[in-house]
């Protein structure tokens, strides 16, 4: 498993925003259904409303990495809700660049 991945694994599991942060670039993009986040002012904003859902990571069922590129399906718990969820991870100089997340099958 990419050790960035890892570490946002980690960071979302202890709820640690500014440990969260410092895994993203910053010019980092988050494209989600909902809304897109540039820069890592907004990823700030963004992920400071997703911790409060309280999001656990119930099963990571499908990950794929090539090179510099992360693909991942899980299923989550979020604001105590079980969903499906789904994302890429671009990383460029060990940070997260750009991210895609969504839920749903």
């Amino acid at each position: 498993m990419h050790p960035v991945f890892q570490k946002q694994l980690d960071c979302l599991a202890g709820g640690d925003l500014d440990a969260l942060l410092d895994n993203y670039a910053p010019d980092a993009t988050l494209v989600r259904f909902d809304r897109v986040a540039n820069g890592i002012e907004e990823v700030r904003e963004t992920m400071r409303g997703y911790l409060t859902a309280k999001p656990e990571l119930v099963e990571l069922s499908q990950y794929a990495e090539s090179g510099d590129t992360v693909f991942y399906r899980a299923t989550m718990k979020v604001g105590g809700q079980q969903r499906d969820a789904f994302g890429t991870l671009v990383i460029k100089d060990g940070k997260i660049w750009r991210q895609t997340a969504g839920f749903g099958a």
